[in-house]
């Protein structure tokens, strides 16, 4: 009777908890040096920047991009804490609520998927703008746009279906496929600057090496 029949989405919001502060335990544990900090602190900042900026246009924004390069550049952990920390800062001047913690995952997964995808060899793949961005367009339209979509569900309907979930995942489609292309674009934009620098970077400071 306290959860009012909802305790799937307290389950579901103590998973997402626990995940996260496993990327976190997993991130310290390695001992990352300062200047590893730095580096993804700054990325974080610009993928934060990024989504405040384009606050006008809800689904256009270049977080995703951002957080797209930052894991395929400084690795798995770096991706997905940079993810979720850009949705939760973010979230500071859009608004914190029940959302927040699926903004998190879904961002941070986005960036562990691009580490995993784009790791050791294949890392040479990202430089192939259409395999990247058509990369990140799947990332943003699939993973990201199925997580918030799910949320929705769970945060505004006391006894989810499969109708519902079939209705909710309908309706998203147009602004998860808006919110693909704007990914796509900034990858396009983006990509060629951004990794460049962050590759001079890990090379004259030494930094990731394990995680590139």
């Amino acid at each position: 009777m306290l959860l009012n029949g909802r305790g799937y989405y307290l389950i579901s919001i103590l998973i997402i908890f626990v995940s996260i502060i496993i990327f976190l335990w997993s991130f310290e544990h390695r001992k990352p040096k300062t200047r590893e900090i730095v580096v993804l602190a700054v990325m974080t900042s610009l993928a934060v920047v990024g989504r405040v900026m384009f606050f006008m246009t809800p689904q256009i924004k270049p977080s995703a991009a951002i957080i797209i390069i930052t894991g395929i550049m400084l690795g798995k952990e770096a991706g997905f804490l940079c993810g979720a920390t850009t949705a939760f800062v973010s979230d500071f001047f859009f608004g914190q609520g029940p959302w927040t913690p699926w903004q998190m995952i879904a961002f941070g997964i986005i960036g562990f998927v691009a580490a995993v995808f784009f790791s050791g060899k294949k890392q040479k793949l990202a430089d192939r703008k259409i395999i990247l961005c058509g990369f990140g367009f799947l990332m943003t339209f699939v993973v990201y746009g199925l997580i918030m979509d799910t949320a929705t569900v769970f945060m505004y309907t006391d006894h989810p279906t499969t109708t519902v979930f079939m209705a909710t995942y309908a309706s998203g489609v147009a602004f998860n496929a808006i919110h693909g292309g704007a990914t796509a674009l900034f990858l396009w934009l983006l990509s060629g600057a951004l990794m460049t620098k962050l590759k001079r970077i890990k090379i004259k400071y030494g930094m990731y090496n394990k995680a590139s």
